[in-house]
């Protein structure tokens, strides 16, 4: 097997760790490695596989010789420097929202739909962590039997918004255990013992952006422009791991209960968690470090006879993120070979 020469984005970020460790633990043919950053981190050693590498700066020229470039660094650097590292041959695996919704860069989950990788001209975009979560639980009912529409209400992990946001969770939870006066600098309101709506732009409509980008990105990447989607997206004071509620109703008929634990078991990357008896379903706790998207909950809804509920929990940087990147590059790997 070829081994490639990889570079990092955004390296010393929360997605970027875990992109590194995902090289070091995983069985990936790597040639070579550099880690790129901000100017800011230039410089910094970080341990690899019993060596330490440099931090180096990002630049338009930090491409050459890359075959794969892992993009962790914001939609705005992803916009400046991705393009330069097409021209240099690479193929970019975007995690940022800048090319998502661009009809020339296919958007994957690679259980759900790898082919669109094939298409791609040098960037393949990686999906909101909150769509990824939910389309593992959706995907395997949408092949079981046409969707007509999913309502879904999100409890996001302080991980969501970088490792930054996880610290100022744990430090404020301390500030208010101690009875002081709690400090924000990340989030616009008090996250520790809180939770509050997603915190990006309301659009006229009243939905924020993190809602948007789950309706768009679902219907791109099931190539179906007619699903119904709607979402309420909610910061919730938990470290890592997203967890969601969903209802799905289908078009026709809905499917026995057994028939959709049976299509939830045969999906790849997913886990049933569904003991009514100890009421123990998908959690974020269980969900953290896992690569497995935890699925539970299920039943029908009482309200409509098409529609069923679940639950579900998934790590927000593993396969929220880092991890559906570097599957996207095994796919890649695979289709090459």
């Amino acid at each position: 097997m070829k081994s490639y020469h990889v570079a990092i984005a955004g390296a010393t970020g929360a997605v970027g760790t875990e992109f590194l460790k995902l090289l070091e633990t995983r069985d990936f043919p790597i040639a070579s490695l550099k880690l790129l950053a901000s100017e800011r981190s230039a410089g910094r050693a970080i341990p690899f596989m019993g060596s330490k590498l440099h931090v180096e700066q990002l630049t338009e020229k930090s491409f050459e010789g890359t075959d794969i470039a892992f993009f962790s660094a914001g939609g705005a650097r992803s916009k400046q420097f991705a393009p330069a590292a097409v021209q240099s041959g690479a193929v970019v695996i975007d995690n940022s929202s800048a090319f998502r919704m661009d009809p020339n860069v296919p958007l994957v989950v690679p259980e759900v739909n790898p082919e669109d990788i094939a298409w791609n001209i040098g960037i393949i975009a990686n999906p909101n962590c909150s769509t990824i979560i939910m389309l593992m639980a959706v995907a395997p009912l949408y092949r079981l039997s046409k969707i007509r529409r999913v309502v879904v209400s999100t409890y996001q992990a302080a991980s969501g918004a970088g490792a930054k946001a996880m610290q100022e969770l744990i430090d404020q939870s301390g500030q208010a255990l101690r009875g002081e006066k709690v400090t924000k600098s990340v989030f616009p309101h008090q996250i520790a013992f809180n939770l509050f709506s997603h915190n990006t732009k309301i659009d006229e409509d009243g939905y924020n952006e993190e809602e948007r980008k789950m309706i768009n990105e679902t219907r791109k990447i099931l190539h179906d422009d007619q699903i119904g989607i709607t979402a309420t997206c909610v910061r919730v004071p938990v470290l890592r791991a997203h967890s969601e509620s969903v209802n799905v109703e289908f078009a026709e008929r809905r499917p026995s209960l057994e028939q959709i634990r049976s299509a939830i078991s045969q999906f790849p990357n997913v886990r049933l968690v569904d003991n009514r008896e100890a009421n123990y379903f998908p959690m974020p706790l269980d969900a953290t470090g896992k690569d497995e998207t935890l699925i539970g909950r299920l039943r029908y809804d009482l309200s409509n006879d098409h529609a069923i509920d679940l639950f579900v929990s998934g790590d927000q940087i593993l396969k929220g993120a880092a991890l559906n990147g570097f599957q996207i590059a095994q796919e890649w790997i695979k289709m090459r070979e």
